[in-house]
């Protein structure tokens, strides 16, 4: 190829300097700057090619557009500037530095520019050791690459000689879509191409809405990224109604934590639009025009509403997250009413916090953020509530709206947490009331397991907080208990020594013992992690316990203690024996109770360090409850009902739903 008309030049700064500058770029940085420039060129695409040698390393990259090409006779303005360019006038164009060209140094040694500008046709040619120096000359159009013609006009960039890898394709087609997508989305008349297939518009949402001011209409468009855009902030493009791009600005929306946006306007009052009113042009619209200040309010608004339901939306996965990883507090001791009323509590209160601030949780560390959850579950439920509404509005500056929906939340907490409260107490009131009922009444009527089973089940709140739930059936668990137990029951079968009253004996033969078995992780009282089994022995209602009751209990510990598979230190167990009453004869049973009340377990007979034994009697439950809830319930003025016409079925059916 002949060298016609041919010159050398060299940028305004050494090889160093020129490399220093892209010094911290990605290896592909240099594609995306080529492309970039034939946007700038008024390319309406631009097509790039990565070819392979046969052992699939990178033999040449080829960038091709159809745009304006290169002026020949300017060179030295666009060349041989370095951080200028002589498209600077244009504010639709991404390059402004005039020095995307030479990063292609970051991946090969050479870089040739066949270009057409009005049907002149040259070659410029730069190596990267000598990476500030140029060479050009022109060509005859039977030298000019074959893509560049067909189109007429426009430039083939070719990199050869690479010196390092550039990413599998699917991971540059993933980064072109993130670079561009800002750009194919306000141009959808542009194409980008990557070894042939388009790139498409990253993943995001659009909303659209007709905005009108003073009669004028404007079409506005808010997309949403799901990734940052890598070279954009979020900013605001002006179109004409020939889409022709005339005015750009941060938009309101920029530098929102996680947020990432391009606002799109089209409107016809743009067809006049100039950056400022001058003398020549008195009556172009501009944005101080009051068309435009009232319009811009309206966008504003629609940016705003975006953000919030992105906000809203980030909270719960945030929150959800938190409660995934064990931030939020287990709330031991509270019964499951209570426990569920402060989780509920305490996650609103952290996505309220999120919503009104999001960097209160995103700059936080994992223990930042579980101490911060955990000082808030506590002062939100403390008398200090207001007091936290208070430091919030202060520490975190929230607008009017956020403070109105923290204040609403901590000043109803507490009255939300006595209805809540109230409500429980109702419900297991009136159970308790059943219960005795049956038990006074019925207690001889009561034959079969799936009777009280349920009513166990429903209600095992009865044995105190740690009972709340005993969870669902454990198979394997359950079944070794149950053969050990019945191994224990099948020595010694129901006789006189089993009731007071000699007519109880034949209900008593009737009737089946209960049998509940529960494994479940939980925490010991040092904090550590274990597993707690919990055997619950329930008397058949006409059997009055005695030391012969309690001497099984003891030999089913004992059976358990030699089991090779509950041996484990992480076994914790708790066995319980529950009958009608106590017997009156009975002198074992009251003594061992009487010797552990100073330990404040109510029912403990025995303690072992991986065993505790209890034996309760439902009336002691019965009264519990009353004693411990009687302050509220006395306030509360419950009427307590007459059940005396109430049939042994109708309690019991009313007693198997949860209370």
């Amino acid at each position: 190829m002949a060298k016609k008309n041919g010159f050398k030049g060299s940028a305004a700064i050494g090889n160093s300097g020129i490399k220093k500058h892209f010094g911290n770029d990605e290896l592909w940085a240099p594609l995306f700057e080529l492309a970039w420039n034939g946007f700038d060129a008024g390319a309406s695409f631009v097509a790039v090619t990565v070819v392979e040698n046969e052992i699939h390393g990178v033999e040449r990259v080829v960038v091709l557009d159809d745009g304006e090409g290169i002026e020949f006779a300017t060179l030295d303005h666009t060349f041989g500037n370095f951080n200028d360019s002589s498209k600077k006038a244009n504010l639709s164009l991404k390059g402004q530095h005039g020095r995307g060209r030479l990063a292609f140094h970051k991946l090969c040694a050479n870089a040739s520019w066949f270009t057409r500008f009005k049907s002149v046709d040259a070659v410029i040619e730069i190596a990267e050791p000598t990476i500030k120096d140029f060479e050009a000359w022109l060509i005859e159009e039977a030298d000019q690459k074959q893509e560049v013609l067909t189109h007429g006009h426009g430039t083939l960039v070719e990199l050869t000689q690479f010196t390092d890898v550039l990413p599998t394709q699917d991971e540059l087609r993933e980064k072109f879509a993130v670079e561009f997508g800002w750009y194919l989305a306000v141009h959808k008349e542009k194409r980008l191409y990557l070894n042939g297939s388009a790139v498409d518009v990253p993943r995001h949402e659009a909303f659209v809405q007709a905005i009108s001011a003073d009669d004028e209409a404007f079409e506005a468009q808010v997309i949403r990224w799901e990734q940052r855009p890598t070279s954009e902030k979020s900013y605001l493009y002006l179109l004409n109604s020939s889409g022709e791009l005339v005015y750009k600005v941060l938009s309101s929306l920029n530098q929102k934590p996680n947020f990432f946006t391009s606002v799109c306007v089209k409107s016809s009052w743009a067809d006049t639009f100039s950056q400022e009113q001058d003398l020549f042009n008195p009556e172009a619209h501009t944005p101080t025009s009051p068309v435009w200040r009232k319009f811009k309010a309206q966008l504003d608004r629609l940016g705003q509403s975006v953000y919030d339901e992105f906000l809203r939306f980030q909270a719960e996965e945030v929150v959800q997250g938190y409660e995934d990883e064990g931030y939020f507090p287990t709330y031991a001791g509270l019964d499951e009413a209570e426990k569920a009323w402060r989780h509920q509590h305490t996650r609103d209160l952290v996505r309220n916090i999120y919503i009104a601030e999001p960097r209160v949780f995103q700059t936080a560390s994992k223990k930042q953020a579980k101490l911060i959850i955990r000082l808030l579950d506590r002062l939100a439920v403390s008398n200090e509530n207001e007091a936290l509404c208070d430091v919030l509005e202060g520490a975190l500056d929230l607008d009017a709206n956020s403070v109105q929906d923290l204040a609403n939340q901590l000043k109803n907490a507490t009255f939300e947490n006595i209805v809540a409260s109230i409500e429980i107490l109702q419900r297991r009131a009136t159970a308790v009331e059943q219960l005795r009922h049956v038990m006074n009444v019925h207690y001889r009527k009561v034959l079969e397991t799936p009777d009280l089973q349920k009513v166990i089940e429903s209600n095992t709140w009865l044995f105190g907080p740690r009972y709340e739930t005993l969870g669902a059936e454990e198979d394997t668990f359950t079944e070794i208990a149950r053969k050990m137990r019945d191994e224990v029951m099948a020595r010694n079968p129901v006789d006189m020594d089993d009731v007071d009253d000699e007519e109880d004996l034949p209900g008593a033969k009737r009737q089946t013992d209960l049998f509940l078995a529960r494994k479940f992780p939980s925490l010991d009282s040092m904090g550590n992690r274990v597993f707690k089994c919990i055997v619950v022995e329930i008397k058949r209602p006409a059997i009055s316990l005695n030391k012969k009751h309690l001497r099984q209990l003891e030999d089913y510990a004992e059976i358990i203690k030699r089991q090779p598979q509950f041996k484990s230190e992480k076994m914790h167990f708790e066995l319980i024996l529950l009958g009608r009453q106590i017997s009156s004869s009975d002198t074992i049973i009251t003594s061992r109770l009487n010797a552990h009340v100073l330990r404040n377990d109510p029912g403990l007979v025995t303690e072992d360090p991986r065993m505790k034994l209890y034996v309760m009697n439902w009336y002691t439950l019965l009264d519990g409850f009353e004693l411990m809830h009687g302050f509220m319930l006395e306030k509360l003025k419950l009427k307590r009902d007459d059940y005396s016409a109430a049939t042994r079925e109708e309690l019991v059916a009313e007693l198997q739903t949860e209370h």
